[in-house]
């Protein structure tokens, strides 16, 4: 069988291990994927695979899932059943200690026009290796509280909503979760369709009997009304963003409620940044989708989204919340000028050279507030013109959200789909980071074009960078993958011979 190699040139002073397992030859079934697993506190649990073994009938799939730890050593299989429409899972780690399997892609039209019922979770208890099928929680009108173990299908959920709107004016939604500790926390509100009011806030015990209830929004229409935004919760707080709308005029409070008797402890107003900043602060979205902007301390909250104004997306808000005393610190690093002297030609509202803009790609928090952005130069795509990336550009803040450094790394244009940035890990407890990318690019000696692995360190402060050429034969591809801390995972992969390896190699920075 032909191998993948990697070039020596440098590679034995960065990777000194390694340790392969064979994905192909862990089940007879075809490998449908494989995601690594984080626990509650994002360190790395291990790994799950997955495979599939087409239709058992027209209304079951048979799948197996095999459970690998940080080392590549299987753990657990077993093999499950599900229905027709489910084709893929993604695994994640819950606060019990359970792998759930979420259904990562299932076939919509199909769900409607077949009345059937979506895929629901499959609950993986890894202490004796068994699987089943979640169990979902629902809170109605009346105050009844019940399990569902089958979920409505969409045909009759959409009827029964049709007949409820028809009957009240209104439908009667809510969301019911288990919380870490101990009891389930629901919320609740009638939707109107052009605007929601009685929102509410409600625990549960055990025994699924109230505790407490914290109402707002009691009589929202379309001009006057308020929502909350949950920044973070523990089983001593919860923390949020309250909004009041009276029209234009819109103003915010940052809420701290009692997770044990739902009592208000503060309700401080949050004022200093535009209206839409505050709005928008818990979210920040890529060109991939949504980052995960916040990150939570033992005395503090910090979070990153845009720094919006009318007409213009001028840079970066931060907001550090003080869980002790509820103070919320807000800084804003704007593209102009807090940028621009770092970067040639940037404009007011991120623009670079020749219709390149900073799309960002990721941001990494430390314990001590300060904050990395890691962007890249994107140009979207024309009426001719497919969409372009560029260069990678990392800014790292001080804890006053100054700009402390700015690397710029120089990138060959690649089209169509990017992946050149791959992804990052924090290393020593959070204090630091490391973030990975790839480059597809022309050696000075040779003239041949290779693949380079960029290791991009950030420790106390200090900026390190190693490269790592990575060598493609054939047809075999390799992607780096995250692996446990001061290792990479290497995935190759030929569908055709039915080759599908990961390696953990370590890392030696």
């Amino acid at each position: 069988m032909k191998k993948i190699t990697l070039l020596m040139l440098g590679l034995i002073q960065t990777f000194s291990y390694s340790q392969t397992q064979d994905l192909a030859s862990l089940a007879s079934g075809k490998n449908i994927g494989m995601n690594a697993l984080f626990d509650t506190k994002d360190n790395l649990y291990g790994y799950v695979s997955l495979y599939s073994y087409g239709n058992k009938d027209k209304k079951t799939q048979k799948f197996e899932y095999v459970i690998l730890d940080k080392n590549l050593n299987p753990v657990a299989n077993k093999e499950f059943e599900a229905g027709p429409l489910v084709s893929n899972y993604v695994g994640y780690v819950d606060f019990k200690g359970q792998i759930i399997l979420r259904p990562s892609d299932y076939h919509y039209i199909q769900a409607f026009a077949k009345d059937v019922t979506a895929p629901v979770s499959m609950v993986i208890d890894p202490k004796t290796n068994t699987v089943k099928p979640k169990v979902y929680y629902d809170y109605q009108e009346d105050g009844q509280f019940k399990e569902i173990t089958q979920p409505k299908s969409f045909k009759e959920e959409r009827k029964e909503n049709r007949a409820e709107k028809k009957e009240k004016g209104y439908n009667y939604v809510s969301a019911v979760g288990e919380i870490k500790e101990g009891g389930y926390l629901a919320t609740e509100y009638n939707d109107y369709g052009r605007y929601i009011n009685k929102n509410s806030l409600i625990k549960f015990d055990e025994n699924k009997k109230e505790i407490w209830r914290y109402s707002y929004n009691t009589n929202g229409d379309k001009k006057v009304f308020s929502d909350l935004t949950v920044l973070e919760r523990d089983e001593n707080r919860l923390y949020g963003i309250l909004r009041k709308v009276n029209d234009d005029d819109k103003t915010f409070s940052l809420l701290v409620i009692d997770m044990k008797t739902g009592k208000e402890l503060s309700n401080k107003p949050i004022t200093g940044l535009s209206p839409d900043t505050i709005y928008n602060i818990d979210v920040l979205n890529s060109g991939n989708g949504r980052i995960d902007n916040d990150k939570t301390f033992d005395d503090k909250i910090v979070l990153l989204g845009r720094n919006y104004v009318p007409k213009s997306d001028r840079g970066f808000a931060r907001l550090m919340l003080d869980k002790n005393n509820y103070n919320v610190d807000l800084k804003t690093l704007n593209y102009k000028p807090d940028l621009s002297n770092h970067i040639p030609k940037l404009s007011a509202d991120g623009g670079v050279e020749n219709g390149y803009y900073l799309q960002t790609k990721d941001v990494y928090f430390m314990s001590d507030g300060s904050v990395g952005i890691l962007s890249e130069k994107f140009k979207p795509a024309g009426q001719y013109n497919a969409p372009k990336t560029t260069d990678l550009v990392y800014v790292n803040t001080d804890k006053d959200f100054k700009v402390k450094e700015v690397q710029v790394f120089e990138k060959e244009k690649s089209k169509w789909v990017n992946s050149d940035y791959l992804f990052s890990q924090y290393l020593n407890d959070g204090k630091d980071v490391v973030f990975f990318f790839r480059d597809y690019q022309k050696d000075q000696v040779t003239k041949e074009k290779k693949w380079n692995l960029f290791i991009n360190t950030i420790i106390d402060g200090k900026f390190k960078q190693e490269v790592v050429p990575i060598s493609e034969k054939d047809n075999y591809s390799v992607t780096p993958y995250v692996a446990k801390e001061g290792y990479i995972l290497l995935r190759e992969y030929n569908e055709k011979e039915k080759f599908n390896k990961i390696r953990l190699e370590r890392l030696n920075y």
